[in-house]
Parts: C-alpha cells; structure tokens; sequence
C-alpha cells in the first residue's frame, strides 16, 4: 500500500514560503486550539499530531529543503530511482527507530534524520515540545518541558541627534505577552481552567526597561537587548530595538558625516573671516579664506558622528552660503554702485 503524501504547508496553513516567524506563529494557534486537553471531538488527538509532525518538519532547516526537494513525487526517491531533482535523497523506513507518534510518511522520508536528532539528546517531536505551550498539559507527545515559549521581541525607540552622537540611556515601558504568573503558562491549575488567565496560559505583561543606546547609532539599526522579550523571568528571549533618530533642524547626517549650511555675509565671503560655526560639540571657529563663493565646502575633521566599529569620529563638512540683506540702505548701495564700477568683469561670460 503507498505510503500517503502529507502536505505540511497546508496543514499548517501557511504559504509555501512562509518564513520561520510565520510557521511557529501558525503552529501556536493551531496547537492551541488541538490539545487534546483543549480541543473536543474524537479526532482531536490525530490532528494535535499532524499539527506537530508539520511544524517538525517545516521548522527544521534540513528537513525543509529536502521537503521541498522531493516534493509529491517523493516516492520516486524512497525507492532509490536516479534521473529525479532530488535524486541524491534515498530513504526507506528501515532502522527508522522509535519516532514517537509520526506518520509512515515521516518516518520514511525523515527516519534517518530523526535517529541523528535522538543522537544529540533531542526529542522525537524535535523544535518547540508542545508541553513548551502548555505547560502541566497531558495527552500530547512525551517529552519533559524544557521551558517555556521564549521569543524574541521587536520593539522601536526614537532618539534625537544629540542622542546618537552622546550615547543615550532611554527608559520605557515594554508590553508583552507573558507566561500567566498564576498558572505559570499552563492554562489550568489543577486541572481547571486558570481564572487569572481564562485558560489561554498567557497574560499581558508591562515592565519598566532602561536601555543603553551606543553613540554613533543610525536610524534602521537595532539594539539588541538580551533577555528582556517575552517568555517567563529568566528564560525569555531577546528585545530587538529597531533605532529611528530624529531630523535635526540644522545638522544633516551622511554615513558618520555631518553636513551644515553655513550663512556668511558678502563682505566676510570677499574679504575673509573668522566665524563661529555651531557642531555637536560645541561652537568652534572656522575661517573663510578671502574670495569665497557660495557653496564651498570646508571640512572639520573629527567633528561628525562616532563610528560604531573603528573607533574615531567622521567629519563636518560645511558649506558656506552668502545671504545678502533684503533691504539696502542708501550708504550700502552707494557702496554697492561703486563696487561694480570698480568690477567690470561678467561672471556669467563663461555661458557663452
């Protein structure tokens, strides 16, 4: 009798290009909804295991890609016929072993692979154990509970340019979905439903986090805060920051430059001039050589934003624009009028 195909994606649920996020959210739902301790009907048990040997598959990198590779014309490679896409995968169930609850369609195609996991301490129903969700829960597979659901958490935090350049400290309040500190993520205490939790085994959460922010950070890089995303104390997973820094309403970033618009007057611009320049740390002095024109750019070394990796700093660079007065009086267009008597060259002339 031919051994059944099994289409993981669509037990699932998910697409076939579903990434790893997507899979082990759609496993959660669904094994919700199917432990046998939840889910009522006579089936329920036969479709908690299907659920499981899915995600067993689909969550396992190795055991996807040959998955994938072989595809409903697998049988074609169990019994070892060469001229096929995945001609260099020859199973069979033989030496299989004990894999638990799965089906014949597993244990022939992945029966090798499951040996090697019993091999290195795993096991049978390999990647997050059911009882991870569940908690005191019988009626799934075997297995002790390793811990309990850890995930990492994506969260954003907006500092200004005086941030990024200083380094910052940033407080704020996280919320999360946390194990039920009652139930401790079991859903029942015993065997009732959890009144703290309503049975799901997960509550939302708040805490208070104080989060170092390096100097140099950029808008779209993450901070990752180790073990403070969801999951119980002391066994949560990861708080990734994803960092958005502010406009300046002077300063323009560049990589680990820093650009300014400079305003200089005419006379300064033609006679030269020692002029104030504001940076991040500080106001410092810069000259403008005689003769300068507007949109020349002059470079302050080592006055930009930290580098992250590398150590120093990048540079200012400063581009002077010369701003003329709106209104002149009658002395400056006096002043103005024997100025250009005096420069008779165009300096449109090169137009043609």
């Amino acid at each position: 009798m031919a051994v059944e195909y099994k289409d993981y994606y669509k037990i699932l649920g998910v697409d076939r290009k579903a990434d790893d996020k997507t899979i082990k959210s759609a496993y959660r739902k669904l094994a919700r909804k199917y432990h046998p301790d939840v889910a009522k009907g006579k089936d329920k048990g036969d479709r908690f295991r299907e659920i499981n040997e899915a995600y067993e598959v689909l969550s396992d990198p190795e055991k996807r890609r040959r998955y994938d590779t072989l595809g409903p014309d697998w049988q074609r490679h169990a019994t070892g016929q060469p001229g096929t896409p995945g001609a260099g995968y020859t199973y069979t169930t033989q030496d299989a072993g004990d894999l638990g609850d799965f089906s014949e369609f597993f244990r022939t195609m992945f029966g090798d692979l499951g040996a090697r996991m019993r091999s290195r301490g795993g096991s049978a129903t390999g990647g997050t154990d059911p009882e991870d969700l569940f908690g005191g829960l019988r009626g799934g597979f075997g297995g002790t509970r390793a811990r309990a659901g850890r995930e990492d958490v994506q969260a954003s935090v907006d500092i200004t340019l005086e941030e990024a350049y200083q380094g910052a400290r940033k407080t704020f309040v996280l919320e999360t979905d946390e194990p039920c500190s009652v139930c401790h993520g079991a859903g029942n205490v015993n065997g009732k439903p959890c009144t703290a939790c309503g049975g799901g085994g997960w509550q939302r959460g708040r805490r208070q986090l104080d989060v170092k922010i390096p100097a140099g950070v950029r808008t779209g890089q993450r901070v990752r805060v180790s073990g403070e995303g969801a999951g119980q104390a002391g066994a949560r997973g990861d708080l990734y920051l994803t960092v958005t820094v502010a406009p300046h309403p002077r300063f323009e970033r560049k990589g680990d430059d820093l650009r300014l618009s400079l305003p200089v007057t005419a006379p300064e611009a033609g006679l030269g001039a020692t002029i104030e320049v504001p940076t991040l740390r500080g106001r410092v002095s810069m000259k403008v050589r005689p003769g300068t024109s507007s949109g020349r750019t002059f470079r302050l070394p080592g006055y930009g934003m930290p580098r992250l990796k590398g150590g120093g700093h990048g540079d200012q660079l400063v581009t002077v624009n010369i701003v003329m007065p709106s209104e002149l009086t009658a002395e400056e267009r006096e002043l103005y009028e024997r100025l250009k008597t005096l420069r008779q060259d165009n300096p449109r002339a090169y137009l043609g």
